[in-house]
């Protein structure tokens, strides 16, 4: 008598899988259903009680580790999660890690005793820049469940994952401040210390260098992508007697810290001088205010996340998959000097 654990060895997928096509539960593509149900016809199978309850047994949490829980960015990541999971009868629990090392290592060791189907991460720091980036890694690794990588890229990791066109947002970003007219562009980094940080500067300077202009280090304000640090730096470069033509802004946290500080000075953005940023600022949108930018899908960016980590809980053993999500760019007049 064929059993549940041949059906699953002949489809090639989990017997979590084939108790989802038994139950009619839980997320299973179309393509792979109709070879589990073909296999069970072909061998005459008949679910016993135990088959039809295994997915019972299973747990229905996933993971989400963050590392800013109040940002919007993250809060939309998290709306686009929320969809699919709600489509597969998942239940998120959610860990914010504030940016810090410690927090996170935290957060993995407390998932390492729950019972958890897999693990939706975006790192607090990079994995292999920091004396805990290998700590975090091999915490990681023990956990010996599936893992998505969402948003912040870091070298050494090797799990599936999900980013964001960094550099190339970057460069075209360049591209568009020299076409709006900026010859002298200056930049508020994110955290250096993180690869989308670096990416983004370093696009943001090949941008420049491709168009015959170069990025003067007095010009780069080395940012963490936070708010309070970004409105410091602004008013220490808008306080100069000699304004750049534009700035480059390298998130929406950085943005927020520019735009306060430009206007606690009286400098007029999108006359006085120009800005653009990376990611999309929703606030303004809503009040009307022109915001120039590069910017994604941020939503979809967490329904991806899940639907590839339900992948990979069906097919453990396929090679890793990463997914750059792409980027659009959004003229509404700030990127321009005019006086």
């Amino acid at each position: 008598m064929i059993t549940i654990k041949k059906v699953a060895q002949l489809a090639g997928v989990s017997t979590a899988t084939v108790s989802r096509v038994i139950n009619n539960s839980g997320y299973v593509n179309g393509k792979t259903r109709d070879t589990v149900e073909s296999i069970m016809r072909e061998y005459h199978y008949v679910p016993l009680d135990s088959a039809v309850n295994l997915s019972k047994q299973e747990s229905s949490t996933i993971g989400i580790v963050i590392p800013e829980i109040d940002n919007v960015f993250y809060s939309e990541i998290l709306h686009g999660i929320s969809e699919v999971a709600d489509e597969n009868g998942l239940s998120p629990i959610i860990f914010d890690t504030q940016n810090n090392a410690e927090k996170e290592a935290r957060a993995l060791r407390l998932i390492s005793r729950q019972r958890v189907r897999g693990l939706l991460l975006a790192p607090a720091v990079d994995y292999a820049k920091t004396s805990l980036g290998k700590e975090l890694k091999d915490i990681l690794t023990d956990l010996q469940i599936p893992v998505v990588i969402v948003d912040r890229e870091a070298d050494g990791i090797s799990w599936d994952s999900v980013f964001y066109q960094n550099y190339e947002s970057s460069f075209a970003v360049a591209e568009a401040l020299y076409h709006a007219g900026g010859r002298r562009m200056a930049v508020i980094t994110g955290d250096l210390k993180l690869k989308i940080g670096r990416d983004r500067l370093n696009g943001f300077a090949a941008g420049l260098k491709l168009t015959g202009l170069k990025l003067r280090k007095d010009d780069i304000y080395e940012g963490n992508f936070l708010e309070p640090m970004a409105y410091e730096l602004s008013r220490k470069m808008l306080m100069k007697r000699s304004l750049p033509d534009a700035v480059y802004t390298c998130n929406n946290r950085t943005s927020l810290g520019f735009l306060k500080a430009a206007g606690e000075l009286g400098i007029q953005v999108g006359k006085d001088i120009g800005l653009m940023g990376n990611d999309s600022l929703r606030i303004l949108d809503e009040l009307g205010i022109p915001f120039s930018c590069a910017y994604r899908d941020t939503a979809e960016m967490g329904r991806i996340a899940l639907r590839l980590l339900l992948k990979r809980i069906d097919h453990p053993d396929d090679p890793r998959e990463i997914y750059r999500m792409p980027f659009s760019i959004a003229l509404r007049g700030s990127e321009k000097k005019l006086s």
